[in-house]
């Protein structure tokens, strides 16, 4: 169809007009036979340069902050808007935060330009569509609509659903679990705290940069699975910062072309004279590409407010799906979310498992494609021609079939497996009960809930554990949890078989061997648990936290130089461990006799030479002055421990006794008053 064209100025109003649009080749050609069509030119952004320069110069930035964490041992809390889960979890405000925000206040503003300009990950999918291009291969954008709708709930499973389990559901489950108010954290000593390992790491870089850009094309991480783009979206509906168009628009398409945000751009300059589509990351790709400069970025309506300014538009939005094939592959998604994002008790990071998520769903969608349709391709592979299956249309389909079963199968052992770990969290009775010289026994509800829990982990085990779970490294943790509940009831001896069968099997780790010594204790097996942690922490001096049980179960039996003699063999085998020094310098002032008390100070003041602001070595080094009857010395280190933790009432609590002690009862006693109400308060929280 061809047909003149009256072009519309800036905020003209409607007019009745058809449109001839050029054929965009798969170079990016446009081809001869719409008004400004341009055959020999080929469209090319000339912002992508810039951009480039932007985001890797955060990528250096990001680079740059982790380096001056490990070199200093602290710094300004991660920059990352998934930190700001904390602000709506426990109140906790950080640099993240803040940065989100701010992120979120100026897209309201200037449209979603973040996602173009400020994230590491369009860095990555811009990279993997700049390596596929050279080798001639150019993802075709995969369109879904209810799809669409999954980076809103994730984002609001992760910022939303806090509060509204906090105030509208914790009141009325967990009563105790009140606002704690707002705090800060913007400095941190940890800073990969909340970050996943290399493992989990490079494989979310490789799928969530790079194989949703081939799958789903450019972009497509964003589109399906970011749960920040859940918000930055809708917010750009509102935002008066927009690509907006004038009337030297020859719809020539070279702003479509170079788009890698999916976005039709032609068409929506010519429906609305802006780009309302919420996909727009303002990378400006479009508007250095214009050969009349007709596209520019501007300040106006809004996209809420829009206004068709044609009786029929460019051209109808264009879905690769059915309504009925969206509702089923959007209930594939749930299930394949579902089976990846807890992996056989594995979980994978949300961002990790939505980028799979949507990969899977993808693959699964193409494979059903080859069965129903004569002709097939992926990029350069053709899957089937005129009816026939390829060799790799057959691969592709079996691999299809394959992860759909995988997929319903995880999926089911998951739950499973959830509704397990919600029956196990019910089981609340502490180990220090479970496993002393005289247990006491739950109650009959408890006991239900532990048995329920006990065949339900039976199912997701694997199958040679009796079950018909195929994950087997989730077989150790499934055991472990298992020898719990086992020991919970009472049946210390069916424990200890299921830690046994698991060490024999999977090796022995730290768990499984804190987990032997806890049933040869509630079995009353002394000599036997003292052996057992006596020969495990000989061979393996550096599992800390299993050292540190058998000195707390031997000071808790009042075995108090025991524990003493075994903390100096810890220390002896690691004599630089900061934790062990502190756990020894503890149980020689509190415990010691004589010159040990004196040990213990000195021992406490290495700790306070290498660590100089720990509040609690202070009160450490308080309590061996004061037995060594140097009172003035215990306050002077207990008034420093408070500067250090102001806000902690077993410190002011101690300086309260103290200094009533040694008569100075008015300070003593209105401190004793503040840290009561600060019990209360913390209590309440």
């Amino acid at each position: 169809m061809s047909c003149d064209v009256k072009h519309p100025a800036r905020d003209s109003s409607h007019v009745n007009q058809s449109i001839a649009l050029p054929i965009l080749h798969a170079d990016g050609h446009a081809a001869t036979g719409g008004r400004g069509a341009m055959p020999h030119s080929k469209p090319h952004s000339k912002m992508g340069w810039k951009r480039a320069v932007v985001l890797g110069s955060i990528q250096f930035l990001m680079i740059a902050h982790i380096v001056q964490w490990l070199w200093t041992g602290s710094t300004t809390s991660p920059i990352e808007p998934s930190e700001s889960m904390t602000a709506v979890k426990d109140g906790i405000i950080n640099a993240g935060t803040v940065v989100f925000a701010l992120a979120l206040l100026s897209t309201v503003l200037l449209g979603r330009w973040f996602c173009g300009w400020g994230c590491h990950i369009i860095m990555l999918q811009d990279l993997c569509g700049w390596m596929l291009g050279k080798v001639g291969i150019r993802p075709k954008p995969f369109r879904s609509r209810l799809l669409l709708f999954v980076p809103l709930l994730l984002a609001s499973y992760m910022f939303l659903w806090p509060l509204v389990y906090r105030f509208a559901i914790a009141p009325y489950t967990r009563p105790q679990l009140s606002w704690p108010g707002f705090t800060t954290a913007f400095v941190v000593t940890d800073f990969w705290a909340t970050f996943p390992g290399v493992l989990i790491s490079i494989p979310f870089l490789l799928v969530c940069g790079f194989l949703t850009v081939y799958l789903l094309g450019a972009k497509g991480y964003c589109t399906y699975a970011c749960p920040y783009g859940g918000f930055f979206a809708p917010l750009d509906e509102f935002a008066i910062g927009r690509i907006r168009v004038t009337d030297a628009c020859e719809q020539c398409g070279h702003c479509t072309s170079v788009c890698t945000s999916n976005v039709r751009v032609h068409e929506e300059v010519h429906d609305f004279g802006m780009v309302t589509d919420q996909g727009c990351m303002k990378c400006m790709d479009c508007v250095s590409a214009c050969p009349n400069d007709a596209l520019y970025f501007g300040f106006g309506r809004p996209a809420a407010a829009r206004v068709q300014r044609t009786v029929e538009p460019a051209a109808p939005r264009r879905f690769d799906l059915t309504w009925r094939e969206e509702i089923a592959f959007a209930v594939l998604a749930a299930l394949a979310f579902i089976a990846v994002r807890g992996t056989y008790g594995v979980t994978l990071p949300l961002l990790f498992a939505s980028g799979t998520t949507a990969c899977v769903v993808y693959v699964v969608w193409k494979a059903y494609r080859v069965l129903r349709d004569d002709n097939v391709r992926l990029h350069t592979f053709q899957l089937r021609m005129h009816g026939r299956l390829r060799p790799g249309g057959a691969a592709f389909v079996g691999g299809g079939v394959l992860l759909t079963l995988l997929v319903m199968h995880s999926a089911v052992i998951n739950a499973i497996g959830f509704r397990a770990a919600m029956l196990d969290d019910r089981v609340t009775i502490p180990p220090q009960v479970v496993f002393a010289d005289s247990p006491l026994g739950m109650d009959q509800r408890m006991a239900v809930h532990a048995e329920r829990a006990l065949e339900l982990y039976g199912v997701v085990s694997t199958f040679g554990r009796g079950g018909y779970g195929i994950f087997p490294p989730a077989q150790r943790s499934i055991d472990q949890r298992r020898a719990w509940l086992q020991s919970a009831l009472g049946r210390y001896d069916d424990a200890e078989r299921t830690l046994r069968d698991g060490i024999e099997r999977d090796g022995l780790n730290e768990v499984s061997a804190a987990g032997i010594g806890r049933v040869l204790r509630g079995q009353r097996r002394r000599d036997d648990a003292e052996q057992w942690y006596e020969a495990t922490t000989a061979a393996h001096p550096t599992w800390l936290a299993l050292h540190d049980e058998y000195v707390q179960w031997l000071s808790d039996d009042e075995r108090s130089d025991d524990a003493i003699a075994v903390s100096r063999r810890g220390l002896e085998r690691n004599p630089d461990d900061l934790f062990l020094m502190r756990r020894l310098s503890l149980l020689l002032v509190e415990d010691g006799v004589g010159d040990q008390i004196d040990e213990g100070i000195r021992l406490t003041e290495r700790t306070l030479e290498i660590a100089p602001d720990n509040p609690f070595a202070y009160r450490a080094l308080a309590i061996g002055h004061a037995r060594r009857e140097r009172m003035d010395e215990a306050e002077v280190a207990l008034r420093r421990a408070m500067e250090l933790a102001p806000t902690d009432w077993r410190l002011r609590q101690s300086l309260g006794e103290l200094l009533i002690g040694i008569g100075k009862d008015e300070e003593g006693a209105v401190l004793l008053k503040d840290a009561t109400m600060q019990r209360e308060r913390e209590a309440r929280r």
